[in-house]
């Protein structure tokens, strides 16, 4: 007779769960989302003229650092996340699951908590820039082993504070984690699982054959199988990223408002506009898919609705993006950057997840830990095609 299993009581290994996935992916979006305040370090005095207007002056007579920060930070971004991601993917049998989450949770706390200090160290911009990019490549190398009022720098110091905080409270209910029934049962329960998978694998090494040193063989070999079985989901990942980050945030955030002389919008234009909407309408497409999973895995609509966002990039260029050397504005008002903005978003949450939620149930069951590997390779491999691509798309404007 089956054990029923018990009930996940006030939804609290439920709540673990997303402050943890809370845990991984804030760090990046706050870093992001100051962007203001990291390319406010960067400027460069004696490039501005004094008797020019400040607002033309900032736009037109950009540092160096200043120009190519949101780039870089892209970059070096995207490709520590997928090394680390695909190093994981070797390491995680010889690395405890207790190890690897805790040890990056406290890492990235306290990167956190020098960032947050250095908002009130003042430093000359070239040893500032290298040491927020030394901290991002830290803080995603990290998170890929887990998978108004007030002034500009007050706000970034709330930024990395609050930050602290979230991963301070993901770790202590990670350490919460485990006493609870719920988890318990189902840990037991996937333990249990566990030989049915190994006779299976040790079985396909006897078909097979194979000698000395079989299993790393019969690994590949079970790795290369499962990849045809879910290619086209996994190209599909890899291209919705590497079209979201070659667009956002190196072209997004250089977007200026046209609405000149409306205050406080011109001051919150890209926080709102492009930082904030884009997550919550991100966050939106990725909650559609708990109640609504069109198109069908199988469809061709899926990837071709993923290769139709091709149409964003050059969307996105023809705005008010400053300063800009070769194309013309086109799409003036900054509501249809605002309109462009809210599709890109919410087609890249919901795409993505269709993708990642597809893949591993394109397998066996006992193949689905690896075909979310396999997934989350190509999820990154797509985050860092767009970072080097963002640098393309941005000299072209």
């Amino acid at each position: 007779m089956a054990v029923s299993s018990p009930k996940d009581k006030y939804f609290s290994v439920w709540l673990i769960f997303f402050l943890l996935g809370l845990g991984t992916l804030l760090p990046w979006n706050f870093f992001m989302n100051a962007t203001m305040y990291f390319t406010s370090r960067l400027k460069d005095s004696s490039l501005v003229d004094s008797s020019a207007n400040q607002t033309e002056a900032a736009g037109e007579h950009r540092s160096v650092l200043e120009a190519k920060f949101n780039n870089v930070m892209t970059l070096c971004a995207m490709l520590p996340l997928l090394l680390c991601t695909c190093l994981n993917s070797f390491l995680h049998t010889l690395i405890s699951q207790h190890l690897r989450v805790m040890g990056s949770l406290l890492i990235i706390m306290f990167i956190f908590i020098i960032t947050a200090v250095l908002v009130k160290v003042p430093l000359e911009p070239l040893p500032f820039f290298s040491i927020t990019m030394v901290k991002i490549v830290i803080i995603n190398s990290f998170g890929a082993v887990l998978q108004g009022g007030s002034e500009l720098h007050d706000a970034a110091f709330s930024y990395f504070i609050t930050a602290c905080a979230v991963i301070f409270l993901s770790l202590l209910s990670y350490i919460l984690l485990p006493k609870l029934e719920f988890f318990q049962f189902y840990q037991d329960k996937n333990r249990k699982q566990r030989p049915d998978k190994e006779n299976s694998v040790n079985l396909m090494n006897t078909e097979s054959k194979e000698e000395v040193p079989g299993q790393t063989t019969q690994q590949n070999v079970s790795m290369v199988k499962i990849f045809k079985k879910i290619w086209l989901l996994a190209l599909s990942v890899c291209f919705t990223f590497t079209v979201t980050i070659g667009t956002f945030p190196a072209i997004t955030a250089d977007i200026k408002s046209t609405l000149n002389g409306r205050g406080s919008w011109d001051l919150y234009f890209i926080p709102v506009s492009c930082f904030l909407l884009f997550n919550l309408c991100d966050w939106a497409g990725r909650s559609l898919t708990a109640i609504c999973m069109w198109p069908q895995k199988d469809s061709v609509l899926l990837p071709v609705s993923i290769v139709c966002r091709l149409v964003f990039i050059p969307l996105f260029m023809l705005c008010n993006v400053q300063p800009r050397l070769h194309l013309p504005v086109f799409f003036y008002h900054d509501g249809f950057f605002i309109v462009f903005m809210i599709i890109f978003a919410f087609s890249n949450g919901y795409l993505a997840s269709l993708c990642m939620c597809y893949g591993p149930k394109n397998v066996s069951p006992y193949e689905a830990e690896t075909a979310g590997a396999i997934m989350a390779f190509f999820l990154s491999l797509g985050l860092a095609l767009g970072a080097a691509l963002s640098f393309l798309f941005r000299a072209l404007v």
